[in-house]
């Protein structure tokens, strides 16, 4: 599986066993060529080793163990809900495997609200709504599966996170204090 790693050798966050400073989560028929795509761009460009899935992911496919292993080594998850990400059964296995870590290993989720309303995230409401009731259709004999991607679904929409009406240079600025504040803590 391919990944994008930016080829920075400073970044603003210490080494201490994390490979990637950010993991970026999003839905790529949503994002990847737009959004997504400058905020990598961006992140790189402020010296952030990022983790970017570049493959195109196959219906009904676990979550790979190449994904799961970038999301451990990685400090931050950026996760961008997208009018389209609670379809996809990929993205909710990997949101569940973020929040998971931000559990065991300390990762921090920084959700950001791209073109949704973060209401509509939390509630499952309009498009999130509709994915759910496909995924209890397709998924009717593990409802224990469709049920823990609304509660994953809800703590990380719950987050304190970015809405897109702020620009991306904005949102970049803000990784990077957020980022600096935190190795400040880890260093005192």
């Amino acid at each position: 599986m391919a990944s994008s790693l930016s080829p920075s050798s400073s970044s603003f966050l210490p080494r201490r066993g994390w490979i990637y400073d950010v993991f970026l989560s999003f839905r790529g028929k949503d994002t990847r060529y737009n959004f997504v795509d400058h905020l990598y761009a961006a992140l790189i460009q402020h010296g952030v080793r990022v983790f970017k899935d570049d493959e195109t992911l196959h219906r009904g496919q676990p979550i790979s163990p190449e994904l799961q292993k970038a999301i451990e080594e990685s400090r931050f998850a950026v996760v961008v809900f997208s009018k389209n990400y609670a379809e996809s059964s990929w993205c909710l296995e990997e949101l569940c495997k973020i929040m998971e870590c931000q559990d065991r290993m300390g990762v921090r989720v920084l959700p950001v609200f791209y073109h949704v309303d973060p209401s509509d995230v939390r509630r499952q409401k309009r498009s999130f709504d509709v994915a759910f009731q496909q995924h209890e259709h397709k998924f009717e004999v593990e409802m224990e599966k469709v049920n823990k991607w609304r509660l994953t679904l809800t703590a990380a929409s719950n987050l304190s996170g970015w809405h897109v009406s702020k620009t991306l240079k904005e949102l970049v600025s803000f990784l990077f204090i957020l980022a600096s504040i935190t190795l400040r803590f880890e260093i005192h």
